[in-house]
Order: C-alpha cells, then sequence, then structure tokens
C-alpha cells in the first residue's frame, strides 16, 4: 500500500491515512514522505505498518549514524536531519497541549545541544553470542538480544567501557565465570567523563566483583565504584523486583559538577541523562527567581533545590527516596524532607504554607489529579513543571489552568536527541 506521511507523533512513528479514515502508524518516516507499506494485523483503534521503501524523500532525510539503526529499540530519528527532529517534537508538545483543551499557549521556546554522545548513562545486556561474551539492546519491539558494536549517542567513555569488559571477560577465565551469572551491567559518567561507576546486575549471589573491577582499572582508570545487584527479573519488560545490593567495590557513587555545584549521585540513582544540557535547565528553571520560600518536590539528588538557594531565603526539597538528597542537602536556608509529594502536600496545606515558588519533575506518569487539587489549595503564585512526557503533563496542566494558573512559559528542551522522547518545562502563575 502506498501512504502519504502526514506528520510525525508521539511514540516515534509518522501518521498516515488509509482511503476509508482509517489511521496507520509507520515507522521511519518524516512528514510529506510518499511510502510503500506492509500492513500488520491490526491493533486497538489503529493499524501498524512495516516500511518497504521510501517512494519520494523528505529533504530531511539522512542516512543513519549507527549501523544498528531500525534494528536496535533505542533510536528512532536518526534517519532525520536534527533541525527537523526538533521541529517534529515543537509539533508533537504543541499538539498534546491542544488536544487536552489548552487552547492559549505561549510559544515554544526549544533548546537543544550537540545529539550525539550525550547519554552520561548506559545500560546494556550481557548475553552469550558465538561462544563469546557479548553486550547490547533489545531488538527493536521485542525482548530479543540484539549484539552491537557501537552507540554513538552515549559518552564515549561508557562504549570503551563496554569494550573492555568484554576483552577482561576474554583474557581471565575467572572473570568470564562470573560475568556468565550476569544479565546487565551498568555505567554512569560525570560530564568530563573522569569519573565512572559501575553496576553490574546478577542472576545470584556469588563473589567475584572485586576481582573483575581490580582487571578492568588496568584499561578503564576513570572507573572508581561499582557494586553488584541482585535481579530478579519480573514480565516482557525485564522490570526488576526488589533489587538487593551485593558487593560494592570502591566509592559507592559519584560527585557530579553542574553549574559549580557538586552534586552526590549514589550508584544506581536517577540523574538527568544528557551531560550537555543539565545546565540549560537549571537555568530555566532558578534563574532569576527569588523569593523568601521555595518548595522543590519530586527533587532527586536536589539539582534545582541547589540553585534555588541563591534566589530564596528557604528551600524545601521533597523526595521520597530522599537519602542522597537528606546527606548533602544541608545548611541554612535548606531543609530536606523525606516524603512523598501527595503526603507533604497534605500537610502543608493543613498548615496553611505558602510558597512563592513550586518546582516540580515527576516520573513519566506525572503529578496526577490529587496533587493538582492540592496545589490549587496552596495558592502559589508560581509553578514550575519539568515532565519528560508530554501527554501526562498536558493533562495534569489542564487541571491547573482550571484551577486558575495562566501558562506563561512553554519550553521543550530535547534532552534525547534521535529519540522521540522529549522534556518540557513549563512556566505557571496565578
Amino acid at each position: 500500500m502506498k501512504l502519504q506521511i502526514e506528520k510525525a507523533i508521539y511514540g516515534g512513528a509518522g501518521l498516515a491515512h488509509q482511503a476509508d479514515g482509517e489511521s496507520i502508524f509507520v515507522p521511519f518516516v518524516l512528514p510529506g514522505e510518499l511510502v510503500e507499506v506492509e500492513i500488520r494485523p491490526q491493533k486497538k483503534n489503529f493499524e501498524e505498518a512495516s516500511l518497504l521503501r521510501v517512494l519520494k524523500d523528505s529533504e530531511n532525510r539522512v542516512q543513519p549514524t549507527c549501523i544498528h539503526f531500525g534494528e536496535c529499540g533505542g533510536c528512532h530519528y536518526q534517519h532525520a536531519q536534527y533541525p527537523a527532529q526538533v521541529e517534529m517534537k515543537v509539533s508533537i508538545l504543541q499538539e498534546a497541549m491542544e488536544r487536552a483543551g489548552l487552547k492559549t499557549l505561549p510559544e515554544i521556546q526549544s533548546h537543544a545541544a550537540p545529539p550525539w554522545a550525550y547519554r552520561n548513562r548506559m545500560r546494556l545486556r550481557l548475553e552469550e553470542a558465538d561462544s563469546a561474551l557479548r553486550v547490547g539492546y533489545n531488538r527493536r519491539g521485542t525482548n530479543e538480544f540484539l549484539a552491537i558494536q557501537e552507540c554513538p549517542i552515549t559518552a564515549p567513555l561508557l562504549w570503551r567501557t563496554a569494550q573492555n569488559l568484554l576483552r577482561v571477560a576474554a583474557e581471565n577465565s575467572a572473570v568470564r565465570r562470573w560475568l556468565s551469572n550476569a544479565a546487565e551491567v551498568e555505567f554512569f559518567t560525570t560530564a568530563d567523563e573522569t569519573k565512572m561507576q559501575m553496576t553490574v546486575l546478577v542472576r545470584k549471589d556469588q563473589p567475584g566483583l572485586s576481582s573483575l573491577c581490580e582487571s578492568m582499572r588496568q584499561f578503564v582508570p576513570e572507573l572508581v565504584g561499582a557494586g553488584s545487584v541482585l535481579l530478579k527479573l519480573s514480565g516482557p519488560q525485564r522490570q526488576i523486583q526488589k533489587p538487593r545490593p551485593l558487593e560494592s567495590w570502591g566509592t559507592k557513587g559519584l560527585s557530579y559538577q553542574v553549574e559549580n555545584e557538586d552534586y552526590w549521585v549514589s550508584r544506581g540513582s536517577f540523574f538527568q541523562i544528557n551531560r550537555f544540557l543539565i545546565d540549560e535547565l537549571i537555568r530555566i528553571v532558578a534563574t532569576n527567581r527569588q523569593g523568601l520560600l521555595a518548595w522543590d518536590l519530586y527533587a532527586g539528588v536536589g539539582l534545582f533545590s541547589r540553585a534555588l538557594t541563591k534566589g530564596f531565603h528557604q528551600v524545601v526539597a521533597v523526595e521520597a527516596a530522599g537519602t542522597d538528597l537528606i546527606n548533602s542537602f544541608k545548611g541554612a536556608g535548606r531543609r530536606a524532607v523525606e516524603s512523598t509529594t501527595v503526603e507533604f502536600l497534605r500537610k502543608a496545606v493543613v498548615q496553611r504554607e505558602r510558597p512563592q515558588l513550586i518546582v516540580m519533575d515527576p516520573p513519566r506518569a506525572g503529578v496526577g489529579a490529587e496533587v493538582c487539587s492540592l496545589l490549587a489549595r496552596v495558592l502559589s503564585p508560581e509553578i514550575v513543571y519539568v515532565s519528560c512526557d508530554p501527554m501526562t503533563l498536558a493533562r495534569d496542566l489542564k487541571m491547573l489552568v482550571d484551577a486558575g494558573y495562566t501558562l506563561e512559559e512553554l519550553h521543550l528542551v530535547d534532552l534525547f536527541p534521535q529519540t522521540f522522547h522529549l522534556e518540557t518545562i513549563v512556566v505557571l502563575r496565578r
């Protein structure tokens, strides 16, 4: 079947319609292209198609950089020039807002950085292939293992470390036997690639991590710490159920510098992934904002909390898994609270606390109806909402607008080039 691609949609595909109006999603295409596809069995309320060939190219089409593009499930947009990727994401964000009923929107400001070698974290599967240990990802759309030879979106140190992990396994039989028990490995580096942490996810508890690390240090002197974690897989997405730390070697985290501030990030803790744009995130969220009291909800390791102390007399940072935050966010005008956002806001409403600014950076699920309802009762004059999912963001923004807030600024920060994922920062005022 021949189809005209109308637009890019959230999820990485392009949207087309059959003559009867049926929606069809086609991967690896660009708006305006004429393509030939093979229709797959119907899923939900739309049909998916396999791209057979592009009959009329977009002027924005380029040759993908990575040899695994199309097979690997990680990237979606390598066939597009980078400015075109950003334009598609702006359109997707705009449509998500409008579909949620947000008709009066400020102009979307886009922020980008170098689109390659940006990731400071890399997580790989470990599998036997051709009588050798290999590293890889999931093959697109499946849980099938795909051995890889490169990953150009990651910091060079991370891929070099992966190569040396395989080298050590090939040269050291004891290490090789220990790694046969490993399912996955994760690497995390500082922005300047001078220090790195490694986490090995194993299927059963057995000693051997220290031997691996000492061997790897010969080739990767940047490795300063490592740990093994018991991995229990559940479901097709290979989710970890109740991970349990086992061995530890070296330091238990990294000091990650951003905007002349040092953030202690424990091994396995969340931290923003794009090493080139973290400064820009902080600038948008915190610069030129001041007052007596600010709250940083879903604070993580305190990325925004530290920056807010420059303009506010007191900053309260709230995080449910707040070990790193409690240990590092100390001093005059700083208060770290280990609590869920809902629990914190319930108490704050009763105590009639009213900060001049609330910053929120929730997980992909967004903040939800109860948090929005509580925020409407707190009546903070300004909210800055940082989101990694435009759909849940739009849902939450509609509730906040209905509660009396106005969207003043809308920023798209492209933390995830070559993929459909995007980060949004919204400034709301009463």
